[in-house]
């Protein structure tokens, strides 16, 4: 059987003796041949048949997109037809198929092809396709928009051939690529860095408030005081209005006091959260609070970047396509969600500067471990490579983020970035750890996979605050200028807190921040960052969701505001 490769492609198109235009064609059949799952000799027949019937139409790009549409489609169209079809006498099409277990023609290629690098076949000899996940509804629907969304093209313009800026906001001599053990954290080490973080944002608040000092919390005083701490728990239980504490620092005592919070109108907690609070403590045994105060949030420039040229003051729309795995449905080893993502990406022809951001949650779900004939650590490298080639003519970069879901990855948080080396000089690919911040053309990216809304969403409390409770959680993130500022974590995050102290804390307010999660996706404005959460790709049996933007870096308005880069944004079904 042939081999899917751009040499192998050369070697058939020479035995019919077809010229091509150039390489680039080789890159588009190869990625053809990947996403409609046919073999080289049989995609080369298909052209010699198609062009055939267009008076020997000759191999460029223009002509394969062509090809692509017509032929492509009509497989689909026999597939319907056949599935509702009498088959004929002798014939054994329909006798390969059952009710239970449906295969269409391009699921049984790709079962019987192990020249492909997502066949399932060669993850578990009794891997089936997911009925429900291929009888899903919605395709392509766009569930959420943002923006001047209205006549917003996502199909590329541009040819293959320029990059991206990209670099990752981290000093190099403190990379979490270098090896490093975890688990040997002392408590005293982790007491100093939740007493700095207390300082840190304390010294903010001192600063945007004008407050001279800060009163002990357990002096009794007569009058109002304001006091700085981090709010508790006063039990192993969830927080509630009447559990709260507020423990200060050693600057302030290093006291925990209760804290009555019957006399505030509006308020928002969550353990770990860093506060100012304006209250009576007469006795010293309890802050009776009439005020509180939160952090504000950083700049949204980094200083100390080096700066673009002028030239590049206003530049071209990037598109942005970021989607979160798992990228198998919960019934079945197959991958066609994630060859969908890449037949989406593929279609589209994103613009050269587009940053696809993927988290792919290497996740098998228990019942199937036993059935899986291959380790996790080559399906993973697999997946790579299978993304990394199908959408090679489109030109895209790559970012590839780790997830606490990935099984054959270090259970850690924070945790290092994948270590690929076949793709260590590709200049498409970048690997980055989780979480991060990333400048890609002047735009900042914030990016975590750890799933911190649902954790803080079931820890935080409110009164009165009359928003919702997803743009209260991201507003915590960006005061508390955190990626995961909830503590104590939940017992599923493996926390290093001397790493989470270098590389947990945002450097600046991301103008966007991408944050999935197993919550109702959205798309939402909060205090000037754009927080996106495009969902995950496939959920349970089904498909799910992903997310596509459009960004520009400008200058400032007249009025000399900021202007977000994040001109639209969308989500959509896969």
């Amino acid at each position: 059987m042939a081999e899917l490769s751009a040499e192998t492609l050369k070697s058939e198109l020479e035995i019919f003796g077809i010229p091509y235009q150039d390489d680039s064609v080789l890159d588009k059949m190869v990625e053809q041949c990947i996403c409609s799952r046919l073999q080289i000799d049989k995609i080369v027949l298909e052209w010699v048949a198609y062009s055939s019937t267009k008076n020997g139409l000759k191999l460029t790009l223009d002509n394969l997109e062509q090809f692509e549409h017509e032929v492509t489609a009509e497989e689909e169209e026999d597939d319907l037809l056949d599935s509702y079809s009498t088959p004929a006498k002798g014939s054994q099409k329909r006798a390969l198929t059952t009710p239970e277990h449906p295969r269409s023609k391009r699921s049984a290629a790709l079962l019987a092809s192990p020249g492909l690098l997502l066949s399932p076949a060669s993850f578990s000899p009794s891997a089936t396709p997911s009925q429900k996940y291929s009888q899903r509804g919605g395709k392509g629907e766009v569930v959420v928009t943002f923006g001047a969304v209205q006549g917003t093209r996502w199909v590329g313009r541009k040819a293959p051939g320029e990059g991206v800026q990209l670099e990752l906001l981290e000093g190099p001599e403190d990379s979490l690529r270098c090896s490093y053990k975890y688990m040997f954290q002392r408590l005293r080490d982790v007491r100093n860095v939740l007493t700095e973080k207390i300082e840190e944002l304390g010294e903010g608040l001192k600063s945007h408030f004008s407050i001279e000092e800060f009163s002990p919390v357990s002096l009794p005083a007569q009058d109002s005081v304001t006091v700085l701490g981090q709010v508790c728990c006063d039990s192993n239980g969830k927080l509630n209005a009447q559990s709260v504490l507020l423990e200060a620092g050693p600057e302030q005592g290093g006291q925990q006091v209760p804290v009555d919070l019957s006399e505030l109108k509006e308020y928002s907690l969550f353990p770990g959260q860093v506060v100012m609070m304006e209250g009576m403590n007469t006795t010293g045994r309890k802050l009776v609070a009439s005020k509180l105060y939160e952090s504000a949030c950083m700049t949204f420039s980094f200083t100390s970047m080096k700066t673009h040229s002028s030239s590049h003051a206003i530049a071209e729309p990037m598109n942005v396509l970021v989607a979160c795995g798992p990228y198998t449905p919960s019934d079945s080893l197959t991958f066609d969600p994630l060859l969908d993502l890449i037949n989406v990406i593929v279609r589209d022809r994103p613009d050269v500067s587009r940053i696809n951001l993927f988290n792919l949650n290497i996740c098998v779900h228990l019942q199937q471990k036993a059935q899986v004939t291959e380790t996790f650590e080559a399906i993973f490298t697999r997946c790579i490579e299978s993304i990394v080639d199908g959408t090679r003519s489109v030109g895209c970069h790559l970012v590839f983020v780790p997830s606490q879901r990935d099984i054959h990855h270090h259970f850690i948080y924070p945790q290092p970035p994948f270590t690929l080396p076949n793709l260590s000089k590709d200049q498409r690919v970048t690997l980055v750890p989780d979480p991060c911040t990333l400048l890609i053309d002047g735009v900042t990216f914030g990016l975590t996979s750890t799933d911190i809304l649902f954790h803080m969403g079931a820890e935080e409390i409110s009164c009165g605050t009359g928003s919702d409770r997803f743009s209260r959680i991201l507003k915590h993130m960006l005061t508390q200028r955190s990626y995961y500022p909830l503590y104590p974590p939940v017992e599923d995050v493996n926390m290093d807190y001397e790493k989470f102290q270098s590389f947990g804390q945002m450097p600046l307010t991301p103008d966007v921040l991408i944050i999935p999660s197993e919550l109702r996706y959205f798309v939402k404005d909060v205090v000037g960052c754009v927080c996106v959460n495009p969902g995950r790709l496939t959920k349970g049996q089904v498909g799910g969701t992903y997310g596509r933007l459009l960004i520009q870096r400008s200058a400032t308005s007249e009025d000399g505001k900021r202007v977000s880069p994040c001109l639209a944004a969308q989500v959509v079904k896969i």
